[in-house]
């Protein structure tokens, strides 16, 4: 199976920049139409990944489990096309109506990380439409109602509006960014602007929380890529449950249906680039979270620190950062509630993953990690980064997943439920990347992982040493 998709990603590579090259000498093929005051433009977005996996989830599914039927060594091929089309409207010069469309087929051949096999399904990803006024160096306002992608700030709680995996496919590919619906105002003056919006999360029918969510994103863009800004929301309505620990951490978790509802947030974030002086190719990031829900007695944070620096003057433009996130987590010894819900982050390695592959067990409530990232580039196309990250529990027997870690324990003789882990340790992963731009159409990524359990895993399975979970992968995206 394995070689066949291979064979696929290297036919795509071959032909994709032959349809670069023929771009280039005659008219844009994507280009439907184009007059003084319309364009139209047709537009594809493809992509393969290879994968294979070894002690997926550090054989949890066994040990802690039971489940001996699940194969903890996988291999799997994903796939998935984007086609669309998109207009551009200009009745004057201050004006521009928008909107696009398009669909999104992703197909998982083989079994994946989860067990999901031979799945795939078509989605609609965008169907929006949009108006623009005003001047791009001025005032100007736009507004857009439909489904279609929208990040605040940094992605720390609101980013990826679309579910992948299981019976949609391309789990680890995730094409599907898009809300299901986002109604966005933005009014905009120089680098200020203000958005308003209301964003209903295009969720797997099998799953669907019903969350909706509204409020407003306030941003100031300096020059030279520094920013301040702070985004203000609230769950209008969902039936997304919550985990709360068991008092002293001693029983099963209590689960409070519906608790996301109603949910309140505030996001401070910023980052200070210098655009020149002895401080360039520096930059600080830092994000702070806050949620409150009176209804359950929810108190709630999160934040992250960021550093880094790039010698953009040396041969390679080596950099270096270092990055702090942590989240809270439940305290058992509380009546209250302290598990931050990161709704719909940004999750991937480069935005607000914690860690490579043990983003796959943890999502960002009750852990912290100290991260460290190095690339290199040595060639202009070329990109190679080295991902470290030391992953620990904030609270001790509380929930990390959604009931994750629940098992019974034996004290002094006596069986007892235990949630959570009983040690910080969690794990330590690392991941190698190199990223090739092929064409200016066609990305070639393939890397490898590997995370150590640490002493917290180990404590779930009675204090068994987990093994050390690998993987690789290689994947191909074009995008016309």
């Amino acid at each position: 199976m394995l070689r066949s998709a291979w064979a696929a990603m290297v036919m795509l590579g071959a032909a994709f920049p032959a349809a670069d090259r023929a771009a280039a000498q005659e008219k844009n093929p994507f280009l439907l139409a184009e007059t003084d005051d319309l364009e139209v433009r047709a537009r594809v977005e493809a992509g393969l990944n290879l994968v294979a996996e070894k002690n997926l989830f550090w054989e949890f599914a066994e040990t802690v489990a039971g489940n001996s039927d699940f194969d903890s060594d996988g291999e799997w091929a994903e796939f998935y096309v984007k086609p669309g089309i998109a207009f551009d409207h200009r009745p004057d010069d201050r004006t521009s109506i928008y909107g696009a469309a398009s669909v999104v087929v992703s197909t998982t051949v083989g079994t994946d990380a989860f067990a999901a096999g031979n799945t795939g399904q078509a989605t609609v990803e965008e169907l929006y439409l949009g108006l623009r006024r005003g001047d791009e160096n001025g005032s100007r306002l736009d507004v857009s109602f439909g489904a279609r992608e929208w990040k605040a700030g940094t992605g720390m709680l609101l980013s990826n509006g679309g579910s992948n995996g299981f019976s949609r496919g391309a789990l680890k590919l995730g094409p599907r960014r898009a809300w299901r619906v986002a109604a966005l105002a933005t009014a905009a003056s120089g680098g200020v602007q203000g958005t308003a919006f209301y964003l209903d999360p295009n969720e797997a029918p099998d799953n669907d929380t019903g969350t909706h969510i509204a409020g407003v994103d306030l941003r100031y863009d300096a020059e030279g890529g520094s920013f301040v800004g702070v985004t203000l929301g609230k769950v209008l309505n969902s039936s997304s449950p919550y985990p709360q620990a068991p008092p002293g951490g001693i029983g099963v978790p209590n689960f409070i249906q519906g608790g996301r509802d109603g949910l309140r947030f505030v996001s401070a974030y910023g980052r200070l680039a210098p655009a020149g002086g002895p401080l360039e190719g520096a930059w600080i990031g830092l994000d702070l979270a806050i949620e409150r829900n009176k209804r359950i007695d929810l108190k709630a944070w999160a934040a992250r620190a960021q550093v880094g620096y790039t010698f953009t003057r040396h041969r390679w433009r080596p950099s270096i950062s270092y990055v702090y996130q942590t989240f809270s987590g439940d305290d058992p010894d509380t009546p209250g509630l302290e598990r931050f819900d990161p709704l719909y982050y940004e999750g991937n390695p480069s935005a607000w993953s914690t860690g490579t592959k043990s983003s796959m067990m943890f999502i960002n409530s009750n852990v912290n990690a100290h991260q460290l990232v190095l690339s290199v580039a040595p060639g202009p196309r070329d990109t190679i980064s080295l991902r470290a990250a030391h992953i620990r529990a904030n609270r001790l027997r509380s929930p990390i997943q959604f009931g994750q870690a629940t098992r019974v324990e034996f004290e002094d003789g006596i069986a007892q439920p235990i949630t959570g882990v009983t040690r910080k340790h969690l794990s330590d992963d690392f991941y190698l990347e190199y990223r090739r731009v092929m064409t200016p159409n066609v990305f070639l990524t393939a890397g490898i992982s590997l995370s150590s359990p640490g002493k917290g895993v180990d404590s779930i399975s009675n204090d068994v040493t987990a093994p050390i979970w690998t993987g690789g992968f290689v994947n191909m995206v074009v995008n016309f």
